[in-house]
């Protein structure tokens, strides 16, 4: 999903309808990781209601990440076989044209899904210097336990994860049959604030990179 660039652009640098400066009027590209590829999994019901959360802002232009559709190997190599660099093809282009991420993940074993974890480690200089937000679902936790566990791995990575996240505890009772969050407000404040962080450091470290590249 793609959100056109406001047309009222008129000098270098724009502001949009959220507060957000934009450099050279561009809105941010925004990679959001939908990371389960469990058969059965509630995630795409998360990232229904995320992406419609972002469907409202003109500062970030959003694309959707299917790690069910990667199908990365999960074995690492220096030099991938024909099989890894075909599935490497479908994201590596994404994740290195995005200025942010985040990250939709459920909770497993008080751990993150592996499929996450292969596809954080097949890259690195895709992740440097771009901030990462998390929307986490599961049972009692929230899926807060993978959040903390990403935050390491992802600062490993020389990435800058934001302070506010959306928590779902015991996701599947607070949407509908039709995928409609029953009581939307509490959510939607989560999802504007780690959003409105994003954007602010996304632009930040945008425009630090354009004058000086990071070194990391």
């Amino acid at each position: 999903m793609d959100l056109t660039t406001p047309e009222n652009t008129t000098s270098e640098n724009a502001t949009s309808a959220n507060g957000a400066t934009f450099e050279n009027g561009a809105p941010l590209k925004l990679a959001v990781i939908l990371s389960s590829n469990r058969e059965g999994r509630f995630g795409p019901v998360i990232a229904d209601w995320f992406l419609s959360r972002t469907a409202g802002r003109d500062d970030f232009s959003v694309d959707l990440i299917d790690l069910a559709e990667a199908e990365l190997p999960t074995a690492l190599s220096y030099q991938p076989g024909p099989g890894a660099r075909a599935a490497l093809a479908k994201v590596s282009p994404k994740l290195s044209a995005a200025d942010a991420f985040v990250v939709l993940t459920p909770e497993y074993n008080h751990s993150f899904p592996a499929s996450l974890k292969s596809l954080i480690d097949w890259h690195f200089t895709q992740w440097q210097a771009k901030p990462v937000g998390f929307v986490s679902y599961g049972g009692i936790s929230g899926g807060l336990r993978a959040v903390e566990q990403l935050r390491q791995v992802f600062a490993e990575m020389h990435a800058v994860t934001v302070r506010d996240t959306v928590s779902f505890h015991n996701a599947a009772t607070h949407f509908d049959g039709e995928g409609r969050h029953k009581d939307p407000t509490a959510c939607d404040a989560a999802a504007k604030a780690m959003l409105d962080q994003l954007a602010w450091w996304g632009n930040a470290l945008r425009t630090a990179k354009s004058t000086h590249p990071y070194g990391g």
